[in-house]
């Protein structure tokens, strides 16, 4: 099969080391990708969102399937340009059309679907720049802290979560009014907020059966215990050992399946991935949010632990055949470490050489904002690489992520030092 992975980041250049490994794969592109990919497939100069020029490609290259990586490419509907051409109709879409993908590309959509399939969630209400006095008023009939997220895509960053009321209704009014994230927050969604511990569980579904893969802890915020500005993502860590048999049980009957059902109970043809972002609360289980992708840095410990066939894996969601494929979970503990460009999430500078990315040992180094410049890897995003470390319990990943992470370095290098250690506390 050729095939074609869209996205340039850790995610992709794990979706590509996958992939590249099946006896299947014949021919390998990802468009953009990054200097890791460049390694293992053939980078293609293309814009993940340039869906005539994917097409163009796709059919001078006989490409069999598409994986889309990112979310934007699926919420405009990539999928729905290529069945409605008789051209690219046969080319497999890994990921849901644009019905489906308002599962994440809109809050106020997600949070109906809940509501109307009996999902459990927070409370909430939605507001826009015309009923800002509305929301104001919203805001004193909760009790803090407040969390008020943009309606619409915004790059992982549109979730703010306020100590105290003048904080919030500051923030509601930059969201709506000054139209802080654009677009994406015409419309805000306001709702409760939820207590406990986050965790992300991960399903892959052909609309009829699903698979259940491991489930996971990112750290979303910049700073040591949980401080500062939200970022895509600081570090990850599969398995969660809270979320026991008993638990995922309960978000097995309560949400994943009600999720699928409701997907088709509203006639909407889902095959991709289903993010699931969960709060554990008092050993119940609240959907925070869904994405319809696979989570960055989330994917690269948790599709290491998967030792089945990917790309079969994904040839089945076609056919239906899903149940009928073998999927094997490792039962050791994966860790990742995400090591940025100093001043992300915020301004920051690209073109630093990166050293010492041969001296890692004992961990996996995934690329994500990197790029090749003569001779040599330099940044070239926000999140440049994640290091994974595997292990026979989290203390062991956690060693061997943090080793390797301490083997690269490059000016203004950050990352943070206590990833898993709140985990660490509950064994």
């Amino acid at each position: 099969m050729n095939i074609l992975i869209l996205g340039s980041g850790g995610r992709e250049y794990v979706f590509t080391e996958k992939i590249a490994k099946s006896t299947e794969c014949k021919k390998l592109f990802v468009a953009p990708g990054n200097a890791g990919t460049a390694q293992i497939a053939e980078n293609i100069n293309l814009s993940p969102t340039d869906f005539k020029s994917i097409a163009k490609f796709s059919l001078e290259n006989n490409i069999d399937m598409i994986v889309v990586g990112p979310e934007a490419p699926l919420v405009e509907g990539i999928r729905d340009y290529f069945e409605g051409d008789e051209k690219l109709k046969q080319i497999q879409i890994i990921g849901p059309g644009k019905a489906g993908a308002e599962l994440e590309g809109s809050k106020e959509f997600a949070k109906s679907f809940m509501h109307r399939h009996n999902i459990p969630t927070a409370a909430y209400s939605t507001f826009n720049k015309s009923t800002l006095s509305e929301g104001l008023s919203y805001l004193q009939t909760l009790k803090p802290p407040y969390v008020l997220k943009a309606d619409g895509l915004a790059g992982g960053k549109g979730v703010v979560i306020c100590e105290n009321l003048p904080t919030a209704e500051k923030s509601l009014t930059e969201m709506l009014r000054d139209e802080k994230f654009g677009a994406a927050s015409e419309k805000v969604v306001i709702e409760e907020f939820l207590s406990g511990i986050e965790l992300s569980v991960f399903v892959l579904t052909d609309g009829e059966n699903y698979k259940i893969l491991p489930a996971a802890k990112d750290y979303k915020r910049i700073g040591e215990g949980d401080t500062g500005l939200n970022t895509g993502g600081m570090g990850a860590v599969s398995p969660v050992k809270f979320a026991d048999a008993n638990f995922m049980e309960k978000v097995e009957s309560k949400i994943i399946k009600p999720t699928v059902d409701g997907l088709k109970k509203d006639k909407i043809d889902y095959q991709g991935f289903i993010f699931i972002g969960l709060m554990n609360v008092g050993g119940e289980p609240y959907v925070i949010e869904y994405n319809v992708r696979m989570g960055d840095p989330e994917t690269q410990v948790v599709l290491p632990r998967l030792k089945s066939d990917l790309l079969s894996i994904f040839k089945s969601l076609k056919s239906q055949e899903l149940n009928k494929e073998e999927f094997i979970i490792s039962e050791q503990t994966a860790a990742t470490i995400v090591l940025v460009a100093g001043g992300y999430p915020e301004s920051y500078e690209k073109g630093k050489v990166i050293k010492g990315l041969e001296d890692v040992e004992n961990a996996k180094v995934y690329h994500a904002g990197t790029a090749q410049n003569d001779n040599e890897i330099v940044t070239a995003g926000g999140r440049v690489l994640a290091i994974t470390g595997i292990g026979d319990d989290l203390n062991i990943s956690l060693k061997n992520a943090y080793a390797g992470a301490n083997k690269v370095c490059w000016d203004d290098i950050y990352y943070r030092k206590d990833i898993g250690q709140d985990l660490l506390a509950l064994e």
